[in-house]
């Protein structure tokens, strides 16, 4: 009995080891009637282009002087909004013995731009009732002008709230909106066609290939714990990402990006986000390797559909997850604040820092908004504990935009329904109640900086100063 359970063991031991070693691809070409010289069917080159373009424009939005730079706004939208041949990668680049293999974005994929992709409907948590690619070129011209893309007027970390907005506004929502849901249908892009004229791939395989480019997972994901996948973003270990073995990273199969760097960084805290929605990513393309360049059929398109909501489940926790995380780390900001303000010290410093949690914040807060799928009044609860932006020292919050084009901030109602919070205890309650509504919504296991268990006394603090305010 002692040798049949150790047997049974090592077996476990040894299927999770070969399961952990799958990767995505390369899968054989399936489609019928194909005669070119191409032997791999995998194919998102234009994703990882759209990555390199996003952590691109992110550093640029770092660059401004503190004055309108005309230059600078037109390079930022030549990576947003341009096609323009010659576009360097500003990031990811190589770092030393970290070498990267492509240095422009046409060496990954010609022609790739991100406006184009972006969510399209109106984002009701930023201020002026703007569609998707309108919030990015707003934050784009003020990121332009703002010195190091940091606003301490009006509390916005620009290349933040870019980030993370665009990650969902594009990378979420073309792959959960679009290719893991209408493009699953028996009628769009069928496997047995080939995905358009002159393609080596299906329909159906290069339609998958695109929501995992997207995802943003390195293709050896599963072979990597949480801290490496996390750590080949940081370009800390040339080893752990060069999974051919050929010196160099190659920015489409063995970089990890966007929100699989952050389902890295929660599963650090013992989650498994990252290998659950790659390995669901995996056995859904084997899925449709397995049909051999025919149709799906019903009971295929169902289990591929069931793969999708297993992928669409977890990218969404993730996003939840890293809005909970900044949520707890703007609420612990506030305390410090408090701290130094009561001091009559200089808050300069940790209002940086604070700023740039707002920014993580609000634009995760706005990315979980775009999948397509209606949030309802969980949406609605973001929107107004969050607000605009973030308490500041004097009070002030943004509170709209104006008809020139200025951000307005000051102690008013920000909207109708909204409520203005006028010190940082009322504000880190709000941060609290983020922190409950997610976890509660999304059933969150990481939690990071939780802080939920200090509500109670939190309130219970800010009731007894507004009772003696009001003495």
């Amino acid at each position: 009995m002692h040798t049949f359970r150790i047997s049974l063991l090592a077996a476990a031991m040894f299927a999770a080891q070969a399961h952990a070693a799958d990767s995505y691809g390369p899968y054989p070409v399936t489609l019928k009637g194909y005669s070119g010289d191409k032997t791999n069917s995998v194919a998102y080159t234009g994703q990882a282009a759209r990555h390199a373009l996003h952590n691109s424009l992110k550093k640029l939005a770092g660059k401004g002087n503190g004055s309108a730079n005309a230059d600078l706004k037109a390079q930022m939208m030549s990576y947003y909004a341009g096609k323009d041949a010659g576009r360097a990668i500003i990031d990811p680049t190589s770092k030393g013995a970290f070498k990267v293999k492509q240095t422009e974005v046409d060496a990954i994929s010609k022609g790739k731009e991100l406006k184009g992709k972006t969510y399209k409907g109106l984002v009701p948590g930023f201020p002026g009732g703007k569609t998707g690619p309108e919030v990015v070129e707003f934050l784009i011209d003020k990121a332009s002008a703002a010195k190091g893309g940091y606003d301490a007027s009006i509390g916005y970390d620009y290349p933040q709230l870019i980030s993370k907005f665009l990650m969902g506004a594009v990378f979420y929502n073309q792959a959960v909106d679009n290719y893991l849901d209408e493009k699953l249908e028996a009628d769009k892009k069928p496997n047995n066609k080939p995905y358009k004229k002159g393609a080596y791939y299906t329909g159906k395989e290069h339609s998958w290939d695109e929501a995992f480019g997207y995802f943003g997972a390195p293709a050896h994901a599963m072979s990597l714990s949480a801290s490496d996948a996390y750590g080949i973003a940081k370009r800390k270990n040339l080893s752990v990402a060069d999974a051919d073995g050929n010196g160099v990273v190659d920015l489409v199969r063995e970089m990890t990006y966007a929100h699989a760097y952050y389902a890295a960084d929660s599963d650090k805290g013992g989650t498994n986000y990252l290998h659950t929605i790659t390995q669901a990513f995996i056995d859904g393309r084997k899925l449709i390797m397995s049909a051999k360049g025919e149709a799906l059929s019903d009971a295929q398109r169902s289990q591929l559909k069931a793969y999708a909501k297993t992928i669409k489940t977890n990218w969404e926790k993730v996003i939840a997850e890293a809005t909970f995380k900044y949520a707890g780390s703007v609420y612990k900001d506030l305390g410090k604040l408090k701290i130094i303000v009561d001091a009559e010290g200089d808050p300069s410093k940790e209002m940086r820092k604070y700023v740039k949690h707002w920014g993580e914040l609000k634009g995760f807060s706005l990315a979980l908004q775009t999948s397509g799928r209606d949030l309802g009044d969980t949406a609605v609860q973001l929107n107004r504990l969050i607000g605009y932006g973030p308490i500041l020292v004097d009070g002030s919050q943004v509170t709209g935009i104006a008809d020139n084009g200025n951000i307005i901030a000051g102690p008013s109602k920000q909207a109708e329904g909204y409520k203005s919070y006028y010190n940082f205890g009322e504000y880190q309650v709000a941060m609290l109640k983020v922190q409950a509504l997610l976890a509660k919504r999304f059933d969150l296991k990481a939690r990071k900086n939780d802080a939920t268990s200090e509500m109670a006394e939190l309130i219970e603090k800010v009731n007894d100063k507004e009772a003696q305010e009001n003495d």
